[in-house]
């Protein structure tokens, strides 16, 4: 650790640790980030041997990125953030007695670099490894479900037109246009296993068999999963069908099947709780960037530091 400078330190007597210093304080303890920097070590620029700037660290890199996900912070917003909390320049290791905040040209380039080498989804799935060899073992029943992102729907920009990756599509009475976040939940630690990123049109039901591991005995899903036995079976052989039923125009459900349906409900809504931390304490509702692969590679990133929240209190008891 460096020795912080009086302007880091301060003398504040009555000074309260605020949550957000405490949120990121557990998520210093618990991320791996050396085997985190290892996957994004070959890609990252090397420094110069004719002289010139020095590079930038490459953790104190990806701990500003980890802070765009958790923040939904733009390039500049992420450098204006650094200067005035505290609590994230001592998250990054940064001292303003010594040094500056890295600016928002550098903060860009290294998403950039994230986005070109797919490090999005080499990041989710070396967080599941990890969580995996601290005893969150894949069980054998997975929650599937899908949230529209919602992205911009006006044409005054230079191209005159809205994202052409982003699709419309109807739910209930109400039209969204943007993408559809899919994912595969273990219905028991509630850990995201898999995730497919696709325009808002794709039906829930078509990525159905990218979102089994292959190992279930139950496969729960809402009613946009209905009449996908064949799909589960192809993908996962001895899974049961625990999709809720839906009932029609003159064949209401029968009262078995309301009960099924009830006993459904108490492990399926626990997909909804990953949706909660993206959506709700991460604040991700509008896609921030054109095009669904750069998007897809922040539902990545966006996806494992959720499981890092949702297993937060096992890790730190470790």
């Amino acid at each position: 650790m460096k020795q912080q400078s009086l302007d880091a330190s301060g003398f504040e007597k009555y000074r309260k640790k605020t949550r957000k210093e405490l949120f990121l304080e557990q998520m210093n303890e618990i991320l791996p980030w050396v085997e985190l920097c290892k996957a994004i070590e070959p890609f990252y620029p090397k420094a110069s041997a004719l002289g010139g700037r020095p590079a930038i660290g490459l953790e104190r890199m990806l701990r500003i990125h980890f802070l765009q996900h958790w923040f939904e912070l733009s390039d500049p917003g992420a450098e204006e953030a650094l200067y005035d909390s505290r609590a994230m320049r001592q998250f990054v290791g940064i001292d303003l007695g010594k040094e500056p905040v890295p600016d928002e040209t550098t903060i860009c380039k290294f998403r950039h670099l994230m986005e070109r080498h797919n490090l999005g989804g080499e990041l989710f799935q070396l967080v599941n490894v990890y969580l995996e060899e601290n005893g969150l073992k894949l069980n054998r029943g997975t929650i599937v479900d899908a949230t529209i992102i919602d992205a911009p729907r006006s044409t005054k920009n230079k191209e005159r037109h809205r994202d052409p990756d982003m699709e419309s599509t109807q739910k209930g009475n109400q039209w969204y246009f943007g993408m559809k976040t899919h994912i595969g939940v273990d219905s028991q630690t509630r850990l995201i296993h898999s995730v497919v990123v696709t325009s808002a049109s794709v039906h829930d039901s078509q990525v159905l068999g990218d979102l089994l591991h292959g190992n279930e005995k139950r496969v729960y899903g809402d009613s946009a999963y209905i009449g996908q036995k064949a799909q589960i079976k192809a993908n996962a052989e001895d899974a049961a069908d625990f999709t809720h039923r839906r009932g029609r125009r003159n064949h209401p459900l029968s009262e078995k099947e309301r009960k099924a349906n009830r006993h459904k409900s108490k492990i399926r809504p626990r997909v909804e709780h990953l949706f909660g931390v993206i959506k709700n304490q991460f604040g991700y509702r509008k896609v921030r960037y054109k095009g669904l692969e750069k998007n897809a590679q922040a539902v990545f990133t966006k996806c494992a530091l959720a499981n890092l929240v949702i297993a937060k209190r096992h890790l730190l008891a470790i």
